[in-house]
């Protein structure tokens, strides 16, 4: 009876796996990114497009400049008239839903800066495999199921950060600890790794890593708990800059002016890192653009130009001190 029973359950699961396989033929399905032709919601320069920009969190000032640099740029297209945005307040689950609202919405591209990586991958290859354009920046998803990704280099940022400690902030060695950013996401272990890479063959420690959810208030209150665990450091990088500045309080509230801050993001914005250079705060960041415009600029092609684009855009980016933080603020600014 026990080996019928058996033999009935298989017979039963392999019918339903034999029907999921017929009727799972849409490509989304599949768990691969299916081939796409990425122009294919293009109408040339008569067309009106909806775009939908799915965003991780608001809650970073890089944040909130990447849906501003989107929204400036956007408004140079007259066919894009309708860009709407979504905050997923670093929550994977909401961020996962609001991509499934574009898709029901049948918006013509989708954008999106995912809060991590592996929750949103699969969201984001159900887009892509529906013929949705999909255009990823700053943080990556898992896979290749996406018509373009847009970024700086977050290793070899995180390298050129590390060879500033090497070679100018503690040529000597010294005790450091690390800030990190969110640690699913991909930038995190990128900048870390990098980091890692240019401090390499110095006599550089670093004593501890925590974690500050690319949050100044974060970051203040996890630097405020590594001074009293480790009250011997000399500096502090941080994977952002308001994490950076949030160390920098809680260094001050401690009475611990020596320590130095280097940030990573570079914004020119009054309350960003470039200011924080120019005023003392921080004696680095590492310039870390957006991609707002260049990912309007990839939609257009997209759209209304019918053409292709590449499948990685990479961002340049360059060190930011005392010496020339005025420069590259204004140099940012114009127009």
């Amino acid at each position: 009876m026990r080996k019928t029973t058996k033999s009935l359950v298989a017979i039963t699961c392999a019918a339903v796996a034999f029907a999921a396989a017929g009727c799972g033929t849409t490509s989304e399905n599949t768990g691969q990114a299916q081939p796409q032709d990425p122009t294919k919601n293009c109408q040339g320069p008569d067309g009106k497009y909806t775009i939908g920009m799915s965003q991780a969190n608001l809650a970073e000032p890089y944040r909130v400049r990447m849906d501003d640099d989107i929204r400036k740029a956007a408004q140079k297209v007259p066919q894009f008239e309708d860009v709407q945005f979504s905050d997923a307040a670093k929550d994977n689950s909401k961020q996962v839903t609001d991509v499934e609202n574009f898709i029901t919405k049948q918006v013509d591209l989708l954008m999106i800066s995912p809060n991590e990586a592996a929750p949103l991958t699969d969201v984001v290859r159900k887009a892509y495999n529906q013929g949705i354009p999909v255009v990823v920046l700053d943080r990556k998803v898992d896979g290749d199921a996406y018509t373009t990704y847009i970024g700086a280099d977050n290793v070899a940022i995180g390298k050129q950060a590390g060879e500033f400690f090497k070679n100018t902030l503690l040529p000597q060695g010294g005790k450091i600890v690390q800030i990190k950013g969110l640690s699913g996401s991909t930038p995190a272990a990128e900048r870390e790794e990098g980091f890692q890479q240019g401090i390499a063959g110095s006599k550089i420690e670093i004593v501890a890593t925590a974690d500050g959810e690319w949050e100044r208030s974060v970051g203040q209150q996890k630097m405020d708990a590594l001074l009293k665990a480790h009250p011997d450091i000399q500096a502090v990088y941080s994977q952002n800059d308001p994490m950076a500045e949030g160390a920098w309080l809680a260094a001050q509230a401690a009475n611990r002016p020596d320590l130095k801050f280097v940030g990573i993001d570079g914004l020119p914005i009054p309350s960003g890192g470039i200011k924080a250079v120019e005023e003392g705060r921080l004696q680095a960041t590492n310039l870390y653009p957006t991609g707002g415009a260049e990912a309007v600029e990839a939609a257009k092609k997209l759209l209304v130009d019918c053409q292709q684009v590449p499948k990685t855009q990479t961002l340049g980016t360059e060190l930011i001190t005392k010496d020339n933080a005025a420069q590259v603020y204004d140099r940012l600014n114009q127009g």
